[in-house]
């Protein structure tokens, strides 16, 4: 599903975020990435959907080396997978059903099909009801809730979080875990960068520690390790 393989990531300004990554990841896992700020968490995880690319090493998803595809091929790519951002980024003046539709629209989906998989998704987080209310309606775990729905309206096979609950309250945090874990229920390979010490030590899944650019830990059902 996804294979690093001595992955290096050094930026322009000579900053090296990763340093010899090597990990596999198969269909299905539900994982965690864990590590104090600056370990290269975000990094890893943008090298997963290709925001940027490996200085060395190759990453296989689906067996397909994504450091070598062309540019034009990288929306193909990301038809398969799901992103969630802490910050939700929401198109302000759509509506829920609007932000969530356009996933498919952009893919030319059939306008049938676009109604009913936007549906099924709002059913699925719990905001079928919330479908012709605007972001600046909605609370802050209903707003993540609407990105986790247009990060699975595709039914890609991996859906990558980058720190969802950062920002909700705990009671709120505790209902978008559930969420993820009936996502992954379904066969979805989930990946969550997370500083929540709670979260991993309660919810207990795969756990992969980031330190200094380094895989410090890979754990099945590990805890969080780290003081926040």
């Amino acid at each position: 599903m996804i294979l690093m393989n001595d992955v290096y990531k050094t930026y322009a300004n000579g900053v090296t975020a990763l340093n010899g990554i090597s990990i596999d990841i198969k269909q299905g896992e539900f994982v965690y990435i864990v590590g104090p700020s600056g370990a290269g968490k975000s990094t890893f995880i943008k090298l997963i959907y290709r925001e940027v690319k490996p200085t060395k090493g190759s990453i296989l998803i689906n067996d397909i080396n994504i450091g070598d595809i062309k540019e034009k091929r990288i929306p193909l790519l990301r038809r398969d997978i799901g992103v969630i951002f802490q910050d939700f980024k929401l198109l302000p003046k759509l509506t829920v059903y609007e932000n969530i539709a356009f996933a498919l629209e952009v893919i030319e989906e059939s306008p049938r099909k676009i109604r009913t998989r936007v549906m099924d998704v709002l059913d699925l987080v719990g905001l079928k009801n919330k479908a012709r209310f605007i972001p600046d309606e909605l609370s802050g775990g209903e707003q993540q809730r609407v990105s986790i729905a247009r990060a699975i309206v595709n039914n890609p096979k991996i859906v990558i979080a980058d720190e969802p609950t950062g920002n909700l309250d705990p009671d709120t945090s505790w209902g978008i875990m559930k969420t993820f874990e009936e996502i992954n229920a379904r066969g979805t390979t989930i990946l969550m960068a997370t500083h929540s010490k709670e979260i991993v030590n309660t919810i207990k899944k795969r756990v992969i520690a980031i330190e200094d650019g380094l895989i410090a830990r890979d754990e099945h059902r590990g805890d969080y390790g780290y003081e926040i």
